[in-house]
């Protein structure tokens, strides 16, 4: 009697108790609020669960699946970062006449150096330097305790639509995302790609539920799902949603759309602030 009251407690079961929802045994699945997906999940984990891995071919099996599946994943990830290196060089030439001009204007306009770097979390929350165009005014970090009150983004983003940090020039080139032509750089190093969710400063990731921790499970990219979605237009949580959705649809021919989509994007200025 005791063994069978056990096997009853399968992951299905246990996942509806969670929920605070009442199980009859004998009762159709379809009779409970559990959505198609959780009932997916829970009777994959139950077969998975009821399965033994006693003879050396299944062992093996399993070995081979595994070795398969790091495998594959180093190719793709190989293949997308030697992408990002030769899109790099083809527009490097172009990239190095825009910014000679926009240099001269970020040191002309007002005080300070012509690059700002910022630690940012990386993939796996590996922290590295961010480079941008300064389109700030120096004392801007220090700056923003004061204006936090105007907070125009939800949750723990800050954005501001009119900030007054915000450089005559650097107005001009946020508009455009031309301050980000910098990260070139970080992509040639590795530390980002072309395509990827944006890399968060640390005062943001301290703040992550734990599934927006998933989000740093790829490689940050200076565009994305996000970018080409409305921006800064977006509640925060979409941007999760958006993020989360390109990790697992990740592929070479999905960075290609993103960065086709990127150029109206960046044309129109649209959520750019």
């Amino acid at each position: 009697m005791v063994d069978n009251q056990i096997s009853m407690q399968t992951p299905y079961h246990s996942l509806a108790k969670r929920k605070g929802i009442s199980v009859d045994n004998n009762a159709n699945d379809s009779s409970t609020d559990l959505s198609a997906e959780e009932k997916k999940a829970a009777r994959m984990a139950e077969i998975f669960l009821n399965r033994t891995y006693t003879s050396s071919l299944s062992i093996r099996r399993m070995r081979m699946r595994m070795v398969s599946r790091v495998i594959r994943y180093k190719i793709v990830e190989r293949v997308k970062h030697l992408f990002d290196t030769a899109v790099v060089l083809l527009v490097s030439p172009l990239a190095l006449v825009i910014a000679l001009p926009i240099m001269l204007a970020v040191k002309l306009d007002s005080p300070g150096p012509i690059f700002y770097k910022q630690v940012r979390v990386g993939r796996w929350g590996k922290p590295f330097y961010c480079y941008k165009f300064r389109s700030m005014y120096i004392d801007a970090d220090a700056r923003k305790k004061e204006l936090m009150a105007n907070n125009e983004a939800d949750e723990i983003v800050f954005k501001m639509r009119k900030d007054p940090r915000i450089t005559r020039v650097g107005r001009i080139i946020r508009k455009l995302s031309i301050d980000e032509l910098p990260q070139l750089i970080n992509v040639l190093k590795g530390e980002m790609s072309l395509v990827g969710p944006r890399p968060a400063v640390p005062e943001e990731v301290a703040y992550y539920q734990f599934d927006y921790l998933q989000r740093l499970d790829a490689v940050p990219g200076i565009t994305g799902l996000q970018q080409v979605s409305g921006r800064s237009d977006l509640e925060f949580k979409r941007w999760i949603e958006l993020d989360l959705q390109y990790i697992q649809e990740q592929s070479l021919w999905k960075d290609l759309e993103i960065l086709v989509k990127t150029i109206p994007a960046v044309i129109t200025g649209k959520g750019a602030y």
